[in-house]
């Protein structure tokens, strides 16, 4: 089917033209997702990535005109730029939602707490907030902003107090 025909149809006849759409570029846009995911998602989160490119598409025919639209270039930008936001949001947060899971990792059989817990026990020594301002910062990734935002801090207060913690916490290590 011809890209003008399938546009036509997803104008007349939303679901039957988006299903006709997919089934003709899910192919296309799953490759596309696969080689940007490789090595980092789950055929899963591969599955949800081109379902979401799907749905990004649908909502940008929605306001704009689609007429003489080229569907195979435009779903492949869609797919890139989705793709590489999904890889971000994949690399970019630990397999953990809490803090005390990070002290609580069995460690080697020696009996001796690996470096892992020796760190995290140092880090929460520091107190709070600035255990939490520098996990936030180095284990989650998360910016200063949405730090401050989560702590109810300023930004720049969240850097000043990031710096001052990273000061105490190389005192404390080195002791």
């Amino acid at each position: 089917m011809q890209d003008s025909e399938l546009l036509a149809m997803l104008r007349d006849t939303p679901e039957a033209g988006l299903a006709a759409i997919m089934k003709q570029y899910t192919g296309y846009v799953y490759t596309i997702a696969a080689n940007k995911l490789r090595g980092t998602g789950t055929a899963e989160d591969i599955e949800e990535t081109v379902s979401d490119i799907f749905v990004t598409f649908y909502r940008w025919q929605q306001t704009h005109d689609a007429a003489g639209t080229n569907l195979r270039a435009l779903l492949a930008v869609i797919a890139k730029r989705q793709s590489i936001n999904r890889f971000y949001a994949l690399t970019r947060q630990p397999h953990t939602d809490s803090f005390e899971e990070l002290l609580t990792e069995p460690h080697t059989d020696d009996q001796t707490p690996d470096e892992h817990i020796l760190l995290m026990q140092a880090v929460q020594s520091l107190g709070i907030p600035d255990s939490e301002i520098i996990l936030r910062r180095y284990y989650f990734g998360q910016s200063s902003k949405e730090i401050g935002a989560a702590l109810d801090l300023k930004p720049n207060t969240v850097d000043q107090r990031l710096s001052r913690g990273l000061k105490k916490l190389r005192e404390i290590l080195s002791e």
